[in-house]
C-alpha cells in the first residue's frame, strides 16, 4: 500500500477549508468534484508477481479533484503513468472538473505489484480508490482474458 506524505495531505485539507471560507451562497450546485468510475478491468496476469489495471473516472462535478493512491487485498497497487516512452510512478493523477482520468493500455494505468495470489479470469478483484476531495471509492474489477480489447478504447 503506498501511502503519502502527511505534509501533502494537511496542505490539501488547509487549501479545502480556506476555498469553503470563500464560497457564496450563490456558488453552482456543481461546485464540488462529481466523481463516477466505470470500464474497470484486469487483463488475466501473465506473471505470477504483476499485473496492470485499466478504468476511467469521468467527474461531472465543477471542481478538480486528485486519485492519491490505490489500495487492493490482491497486492501492492500504484499508479504509473508514460512519459515519453518510458513509464513512471504516479504520485497522484488529476480528474479535471468536467472531465476524464482515463487509466489505459499504453498511458496512466494501475500497476499490481507483489501478487499475493495470480487472479484468474472470470474473478473479481477489489480496489479502493482514494481521492483527495472524494474520500474512497471502491471498485470491482473483472479479470479478462490477457487479450481483451474493450470497446471503449481503453
Amino acid at each position: 500500500m503506498r501511502r503519502f506524505p502527511l505534509v501533502t495531505a494537511t496542505a490539501t485539507l488547509a487549501g479545502a477549508l480556506v476555498l469553503a471560507g470563500c464560497g457564496s451562497e450563490d456558488s453552482p450546485a456543481d461546485s464540488k468534484a462529481e466523481l463516477s468510475v466505470s470500464g474497470a478491468y484486469m487483463p488475466q496476469p501473465v506473471s505470477d508477481s504483476m499485473a496492470a489495471g485499466f478504468l476511467t473516472v469521468t467527474n461531472k462535478g465543477g471542481t478538480k479533484d486528485e486519485l492519491t493512491s490505490v489500495t487492493s487485498d490482491v497486492g501492492e497497487v500504484t499508479a504509473h503513468e508514460t512519459v515519453g516512452s518510458s513509464m513512471q510512478e504516479a504520485t497522484d493523477l488529476a480528474i479535471p472538473a468536467h472531465g476524464q482520468l482515463v487509466l489505459k493500455s499504453g498511458g496512466s494505468h494501475l500497476m499490481f505489484e507483489k501478487l499475493k495470489r495470480k487472479p484468474k479470469q472470470g474473478e473479481k478483484v477489489t480496489v479502493k480508490l482514494h481521492f483527495a476531495e472524494s474520500g474512497t471509492v471502491t471498485v470491482e474489477m473483472p479479470v479478462k482474458p490477457a487479450t481483451y480489447n474493450p470497446k471503449t478504447g481503453h
